[in-house]
């Protein structure tokens, strides 16, 4: 049987998966290859991965307790500056690890706000570093998405359920048993295997606010077995470790998040008679205040403190900020010329293969991929010189299942709406695409460029393995400044480091949408 005619090729986005595929498996491979299994874990390795389960075990548990409070709240309040709320519980998905990190010593750190009140009244302050400071940063980057996963659930609760509990006299006791519990039972499963496999592969959290024999992560150890020992089969045997555990942990993750629904209702407003009484009122209003409180004033003391700091920068910070919109703009570009084929050939039905090769990044972490290449260069290269397009490629790889899963569902609508009509008229290949395909993707194009190049600005990841003293990026630099105790610096530098990503994102975001919009 001839296959039906299509306006553009599929392989082109074969093609790139492909490229994805053998990049991602081909280090993995050359992990498995140089791993020494013979040899065995230390007590340090050993060390290294209870660590690892017992933060992300931690991470998770108080992440989604937390939301479930926050989420219930939001749920069933309507205030002024809702939606701004809602919203900035996006934000410390773009933001920059280290920026956050700097924010958070600001406020409870050993000199930081909190410290300096509990000091007022006697007390004794805050100590950051070590376990808690680990989980406090997870909980800080965490507690938003976990929130926006149980709050959907609330959401998908049918608001004719809430009114007729309420004509049949039913209590906030009772609501929460007949509506609210079951929905938890089947929501928090997944959030909580979401935000495990999250914190699984948390580097950069862990090189700040970790450190030490009974602060170290894997890919912590990894990176210690790199830049201390230079053990690269220890390195490997910590690589295959760890790609186990972020596999396995996304498997069930996906596993898990999969469920049916509650029902469908008939998309009236939410009323929620259940949170009428004072005490109700002022245990949301709690959760709300107190939720903006910790992830507002983090960013606020990094503004705060970074204003001063913004004059004190020298030559090398301002080198390595444009370092980083350069590696930042080479990551968008690689990501874009991956991106948008492959999402093209889903959009045509060629979707299995490829769609799998797209989310492989999620499976492996930065640092096991930027292990497994330096590998595969170490021996025809010198992988220090290589360290910048290597981190660009690397980042392009790592933000892919994300470009895809904003690309795809509007290239599957452009396809099934104006494809037929285009062969039609005989416009197939190169006009077809330009005159049709991606005027049509525009927004999304400049949305998934924006995140691409945001997460690759703040990144803190595989520039650790592969810089050199002469070569950082401004994230790079930022721990630089920090491990000197140079913070009213490293505040300045963070602080540009929030504006260029901030920025990046919102420029070529709304780039996108002006164009779309024109």
């Amino acid at each position: 049987m001839a296959r039906r005619a299509q306006p553009i090729s599929a392989f082109p986005g074969a093609g790139a998966a492909l490229i994805v595929a053998a990049l991602i498996l081909g280090t993995l491979a050359a992990v498995a290859l140089r791993a020494e299994a013979g040899r065995g874990f230390a007590a340090s390795d050993w060390a290294a991965l209870r660590f690892t389960l017992s933060q992300a075990t931690l991470s998770a548990v108080l992440s989604v307790g937390l939301a479930i409070g926050l989420a219930r709240a939001l749920a069933r309040r309507r205030f002024f500056g809702r939606t701004a709320l809602i919203a900035l519980l996006g934000a410390p998905f773009i933001l920059p690890v280290i920026v956050a990190i700097l924010g958070l010593l600001t406020v409870f750190g050993r000199a930081g706000w909190v410290s300096q009140i509990l000091g007022f009244f006697g007390q004794e302050p805050l100590q950051i570093y070590g376990l808690h400071g680990v989980v406090l940063a997870h909980v800080f980057f965490n507690l938003p998405l976990a929130t926006r996963l149980i709050l959907q659930g609330w959401q998908e609760i049918p608001a004719e359920r809430f009114r007729l509990a309420a004509q049949l006299g039913a209590g906030s006791r009772a609501m929460w048993q007949l509506l609210e519990a079951p929905m938890l039972l089947r929501v928090v499963p997944g959030a909580l295997a979401v935000v495990f496999a999250i914190c699984l592969s948390s580097f950069a959290v862990a090189l700040t606010l970790g450190g030490g024999p009974r602060a170290t992560t894997i890919e912590l150890a990894i990176y210690q077995a790199f830049r201390f020992d230079f053990d690269l089969g220890r390195a490997a045997l910590l690589s295959a470790v760890q790609l186990c555990l972020t596999g396995l942990a996304g498997f069930v993750a996906l596993r898990v998040s999969a469920g049916d629904g509650v029902g469908a209702g008939l998309d009236r407003a939410l009323r929620r008679w259940d949170g009428a009484t004072p005490l109700a009122r002022c245990l949301d209003g709690a959760w709300i205040v107190l939720a903006a409180l910790f992830l507002i004033l983090p960013l606020l003391a990094v503004v705060i403190s970074g204003i001063s700091g913004l004059f004190l920068l020298k030559a090398p910070v301002w080198m390595a900020a444009l370092t980083s919109i350069g590696v930042a703009s080479l990551s968008t570009l690689l990501l874009l010329a991956l991106a948008l084929p492959m999402a093209a050939a889903v959009a045509l039905g060629r979707s299995t293969l490829i769609e799998i090769a797209g989310i492989l990044g999620l499976a492996a972490s930065p640092l096991v991929i930027g292990t497994g290449l330096f590998i595969v260069i170490y021996p025809i290269a010198d992988p220090f010189a290589l360290a910048l397009p290597v981190t660009a490629l690397v980042n392009a790889v790592m933000a892919l299942p994300f470009a895809l899963r904003i690309l795809v569902p509007r290239a599957r609508e452009v396809m099934a709406r104006y494809g037929r009509l285009a062969l039609s008229l005989n416009m197939a290949g190169g006009p077809f695409l330009w005159r049709v395909f991606l005027p049509r993707m525009r927004a999304q194009i400049g949305f998934a460029a924006g995140l691409g190049a945001a997460l690759s600005m703040g990144d803190l990841g595989v520039i650790t393995l592969f810089a050199d003293p002469e070569v950082a990026t401004l994230p790079l630099q930022v721990y630089r400044l920090m491990g000197a105790y140079r913070m009213e610096a490293a505040a300045g530098a963070a602080l540009l480091l929030l504006m260029l990503s901030m920025g990046a994102f919102w420029i070529l975001d709304r780039g996108g949408r002006w164009h779309a919009e024109a």
